[in-house]
């Protein structure tokens, strides 16, 4: 089902229960159009909390991209576990693949929780590549890779505010007050509020004695491809705010100890007043990563697991902060624009992704 939105947006409905196409109606033919644009909601969402971000999108790039807001796993089903939702979120992208066969690169965005089910799906639909195009260097802290994500080209994968740490960490849940026997009071409640989900953020699944699911997604597990996957795109960057972000630290969000830290100004650039700091971080080895010392820095053991195996990639880390907004301490909704009335606020955060957006 199809509806012209305003602005020359055309929005229609995919497969049953299977999200949102937001494209621009001026086109008669968009078979031109070859990258397809995942966006994945977070915990308790729908397809409509990207609205906004998927309408800036097809505004400046017309030509160039088709955005799939994702609805597989809406409302109540964000609490099946972040593996059953990235079971589901796969099939919906091939879904949208079968639909729009002259597609050839993909790239996701993803908020909070949603960052942690993109990158399950990206695991369950990675092809490796032919072995006679993959001659890796073994001395690479980050091999080049040829594969794909449903034989489509890997371009952006874009976290918004994910934890991607887990939660269960000092400070990780900033509503928590930073207060150690609350945390770890959480920590042995949480599958009581958020059930499966839950026990993946606070890092407690022990499913028939494997190690917790962040801890698997951080290399190749069986059939998935976790780290090969994460590896092929060729940009990955975390957006995290660095305060009033009562749901998800900015350590979890944006693949940091505490001493890593930066200071930050009040703003780099007038186009974008909310953007305090910006940040390329190289792949580092085991051995670089663990000469950082970690005294009084907060993460437990396995946490520390995360951040050495997530750091072995390059990223770019954006930090937020709308600390002069009226809106501050909503910061986790505003970073995403999920809310027509926080335009204002959080819609420079969505033209920075757009204007530094491989296409």
């Amino acid at each position: 089902m199809e509806n012209e939105g305003k602005e020359g947006f055309m929005f229609s409905s995919g497969t049953e229960n299977g999200g949102e196409d937001v494209y621009s109606c001026k086109q008669p033919d968009d078979s031109s159009v070859d990258h397809l644009v995942i966006m994945v909601h977070g915990i308790l969402g729908s397809a409509r909390d990207w609205r906004f971000a998927a309408e800036q999108f097809v505004s400046e790039l017309p030509d160039k991209v088709f955005v799939h807001c994702s609805e597989r796993n809406m409302a109540k089903l964000t609490l099946d576990g972040v593996d059953v939702m990235g079971e589901r979120l796969a099939e919906e992208v091939l879904d949208v693949i079968k639909r729009k066969p002259d597609l050839n690169k993909i790239s996701f965005v993803a908020h909070s929780v949603g960052g942690l089910v993109a990158r399950y799906a990206i695991g369950r639909l990675y092809r490796p590549p032919n072995r006679e195009s993959s001659e890796l260097s073994a001395t690479s802290c980050e091999k080049e890779s040829n594969g794909t994500i449903a034989g489509l080209e890997p371009i952006n994968f874009i976290t918004v505010a994910t934890p991607h740490l887990g939660s269960r960490g000092n400070k990780q849940v900033p509503f928590l007050f930073g207060v150690p026997a609350i945390e770890r009071f959480a920590g042995c409640v949480i599958h009581l509020i958020f059930r499966r989900t839950g026990r993946h953020l606070f890092l407690t699944d022990d499913d028939e004695g494997k190690p917790p699911l962040l801890r698997r997604m951080l290399e190749d597990w069986g059939e998935l491809h976790f780290m090969s996957a994460l590896r092929s795109f060729q940009r990955r960057v975390t957006y995290s705010n660095v305060g009033y972000d009562h749901v998800v630290g900015w350590r979890t969000a944006s693949i940091r100890r505490n001493i890593e830290l930066p200071k930050w100004e009040d703003f780099l650039d007038e186009k974008y007043p909310h953007i305090v700091y910006e940040e390329r971080c190289k792949a580092r080895d085991g051995e670089q990563c663990e000469s950082v010392s970690t005294d009084d820095d907060g993460l437990d053991e396995l946490e520390e697991e995360l951040l050495i195996g997530l750091s072995r990639l390059t990223w770019e880390k954006v930090d937020v902060s709308f600390h002069k907004s009226k809106l501050k301490f909503a910061a986790h909704s505003v970073i995403q624009v999920k809310e027509q009335y926080m335009n204002t606020e959080g819609a420079d955060v969505i033209q920075h992704m757009i204007d530094h957006f491989l296409l």
